[in-house]
């Protein structure tokens, strides 16, 4: 079994923890891929052009021997219109409203995806290798002793994390952020910003405490899913547990 610390607010070690046997998954990163697509690929909006959009012009086509293209032209006029490739014309293959984006993943696929991105949080050079920033003297995942659920400022959190050594995670991502490449930006999507540490606690006001922590998630057990443990499908997040947290994942909830 893999052993971890168990550390205070203050930094210190309080004691020592087992691993539960969920850390000792394979690391698969092409089956947390998949599942990560897979995610996202059904939360996808279904989208599609108006059925009459470029075709609500009254034409006609002139027919031959007129020495000229017999495509469809206005009534009032000589401008092309209707068919696909003139300007104002209909698109030939518009996207349709009806297409179905739903992917499947098989129920065992899915659950060995995210053990082993849970897995992978224990490992200091996976999680290194995603960017992530943290004194090397700790032991991953980070769990932290039940004080950490009372706290409910979003200073007393920040002095927490400057004591445990996790606190530059937190300014990478501020530092990080970023004005979005291509037409994100006029979609209401215009900033991209790094995510940070991922608080794992059975109890919900550490939400609160935490809102404005650039990059910071907090979730209950029950409630990971591969896009908190492997943001943009790369495994590998600096996590850090409540010991009821911890005992919750053991039993796989």
């Amino acid at each position: 079994m893999t052993k971890a610390n168990v550390y205070g607010i203050d930094g210190k070690i309080k004691d020592g923890i087992d691993l539960p046997d969920v850390f000792n998954t394979p690391y698969r990163p092409d089956i947390i891929r998949k599942s990560f697509n897979v995610l996202h690929s059904n939360r996808r909006q279904t989208y599609g052009a108006d059925p009459l959009a470029g075709a609500k012009h009254a034409t006609a086509s002139v027919g031959k021997g007129r020495g000229m293209s017999r495509v469809p032209r206005l009534t009032q006029g000589r401008t092309a219109a209707l068919a696909p490739g003139v300007v104002g014309g209909r698109r030939a293959h518009p996207p349709k409203a009806q297409r179905n984006w739903n992917e499947k993943i098989n129920k065992k696929e899915k659950l060995l995806a995210r053990n082993s991105a849970i897995a992978a949080t224990a490992n200091k050079e996976i999680v290194s290798k995603r960017g992530h920033k943290f004194d090397k003297k700790l032991t991953l995942p980070i769990i932290i002793d039940e004080e950490f659920e009372r706290i409910k400022k979003t200073g007393d959190m920040i002095k927490a994390f400057e004591k445990i050594g996790i606190y530059d995670d937190v300014l990478r991502s501020v530092n990080g952020k970023h004005i979005r490449a291509g037409k994100g930006k006029i979609r209401g999507r215009k900033y991209r910003t790094p995510k940070s540490v991922l608080i794992v606690s059975t109890k919900n006001n550490l939400e609160k405490s935490s809102n404005n922590l650039s990059g910071v998630d907090a979730v209950k057990p029950d409630q990971l899913n591969i896009e908190h443990l492997a943001p943009g499908g790369n495994a590998g997040r600096l996590m850090m547990l409540t010991k009821s947290a911890l005992t919750q994942l053991g039993e796989g909830k």
